[in-house]
């Protein structure tokens, strides 16, 4: 019985982090500035030029938000997103990628 009880607890403490890692990536897009030109929800950016990134796999976005802040992707508006994304570490970028493609 015992150790029912803590598998549940185990379990149960896994759905409260996936939940709080969604919160903390809607929270890092808004701190991060990310909504600025994408758009409060990921998907009206600001100017036609600039990706809906609502919706897209966490993987991909991941991916090119670390390409971008390594320099591996160098076109279109990465410049600007280049000063931005400096300052964030992988596991945020993560948590944003995890949370745009939940939109």
């Amino acid at each position: 019985m015992k150790s029912k009880v803590v598998a549940l607890a185990a379990l149960l403490s896994l759905g409260v982090t996936g939940v709080a890692l969604a919160a903390d990536g809607a929270a890092l897009y808004q701190s991060k500035a990310c909504f600025s030109c994408h758009g409060a929800d990921g998907n009206t950016p600001i100017m036609p030029i600039y990706p809906k990134l609502a919706g897209q796999n966490a993987e991909y976005a991941f991916n090119q938000m670390k390409d971008i802040k390594s320099g591996a992707r160098a076109n279109g508006q990465t410049a600007v997103m280049k000063g931005i994304v400096a300052a964030v570490s992988d596991e945020e970028l993560k948590a944003i990628a995890d949370w745009l493609a939940s939109q």
